[in-house]
């Protein structure tokens, strides 16, 4: 997969459970999971914005842009 989701790390930096993010932003606990493991397919721009309001953090320190090392190995994802 060619974008990575670095939301734990963000989680870490400022000490939040996902269990309180979720309650804050308005999500459940296992859609934050889902979200936290790179298993789905989009995310709403509101959501971002939820998540990096309650963060305080950009987009871009949860979201990176890494290029495929082409061996075909993105689970079947293009």
């Amino acid at each position: 997969m060619a974008i990575v989701i670095n939301l734990d790390v963000m989680l870490a930096k400022r000490k939040v459970k996902s269990k309180e993010l979720a309650e804050a932003i308005g999500i459940t606990e296992q859609n934050l999971s889902l979200i936290k493991t790179g298993k789905v397919r989009g995310m709403r721009l509101a959501t971002l914005d939820a998540i990096c309001r309650h963060l305080r953090c950009q987009p871009g320190d949860i979201l990176e842009y890494r290029e495929d090392d082409g061996d075909g190995k993105d689970g079947g994802r293009s």
